[in-house]
């Protein structure tokens, strides 16, 4: 279906492109099937009528004017592979700036075997491909110039929140209500996790690919008074209750990242020094109050 986006425009750097209100693609990665302990990506081989065709890429086109890049990016992906929107966890948009002119690649995973086919004419065929296989492939040159860069950016950022720790640093009066002041903080955690963080959000000492915005797995971790907080359903955050140590609980959700950055809050020193082995990056609540509008 054509819409208001469908069009050539020229860069500030002179290069002709698809898209007056710019592009955006997908890529989607899962654990490679049957072993799980390497990646693959959901590619695009490209029509041969198309702009460089006969070339791998993502899933993507021309965004329209009344929708945003995730959106776009999406519906993209369900026109020409078939992919089932609902099926993908967003956390990472990468935006290759060409002045006037942008693409702009949404970072997603899939748990799901979910079924992808050629659809509406622009792709010869969608395949699952082994990251360590893509550079084997001809393929399309803007991709292949942004692949070594986003390959960082395919894992999702964890941040796993210490709820007692970081409560317990705030003289609200939570010693009266534990359970109550914990559903105020996992409120307060499941509206960031919707609005996603921003580059000049994230700590120093994190390694990562710079994104525009990442949409990071939320892990909080109640124990004690305070596990009855859990009973709430959340959007994007995995409220875990410590039925024994709640510091054991916190290591637990750090190593299970599956090679993943993580970002650890707390400010336990002997806690702090367990994430930090296992390979987390570790802020106080410092960190994390500010960005939940409470510091």
């Amino acid at each position: 279906m054509r819409g208001d986006g469908d069009g050539w425009v020229e860069c500030a750097q002179g290069h002709r492109h698809w898209g007056r209100f710019g592009a955006a693609g997908l890529l989607l990665q899962r654990p490679h099937h049957p072993d799980r302990t390497t990646l693959e990506v959901l590619l695009q081989h490209r029509a041969t009528w198309s702009h460089h065709g006969d070339t791998w890429g993502l899933l993507g086109g021309a965004r329209h004017s009344d929708e945003s890049h995730v959106a776009a990016a999406l519906r993209e992906a369900a026109e020409e592979g078939g992919l089932d929107p609902a099926a993908v966890r967003v956390h990472g948009q990468y935006d290759d700036a060409h002045g006037a002119w942008s693409y702009v690649t949404i970072l997603g995973g899939t748990d799901r075997q979910t079924e992808v086919r050629p659809t509406g004419g622009e792709s010869i065929d969608v395949e699952w491909v082994p990251v360590e296989e893509v550079t084997g492939r001809p393929l399309h040159p803007g991709f292949a110039r942004t692949w070594p860069l986003l390959r960082r950016g395919l894992r999702p950022l964890r941040v796993v929140v210490d709820a007692a720790n970081v409560v317990g640093s705030r003289p609200d009066g939570w010693w009266r209500d534990r359970a109550g002041a914990a559903r105020r903080l996992l409120q307060s955690v499941e509206t960031r996790a919707a609005a996603g963080l921003g580059g000049g959000d994230l700590p120093a000492g994190l390694d990562l690919l710079p994104l525009t915005r990442r949409w990071p797995s939320w892990v909080v971790v109640v124990e004690g008074a305070a596990r009855t907080a859990a009973d709430q359903l959340l959007d994007g955050v995995e409220v875990r209750v410590a039925h024994g140590s709640g510091d054991d609980a916190v290591v637990e959700a750090v190593r299970d990242a599956a090679a993943g950055p993580v970002l650890a809050v707390t400010a336990d020193r002997a806690l702090a020094a367990r994430c930090g082995a296992l390979g987390a990056t570790v802020v106080g609540p410092r960190w994390l109050t500010p960005l939940l509008g409470e510091g």
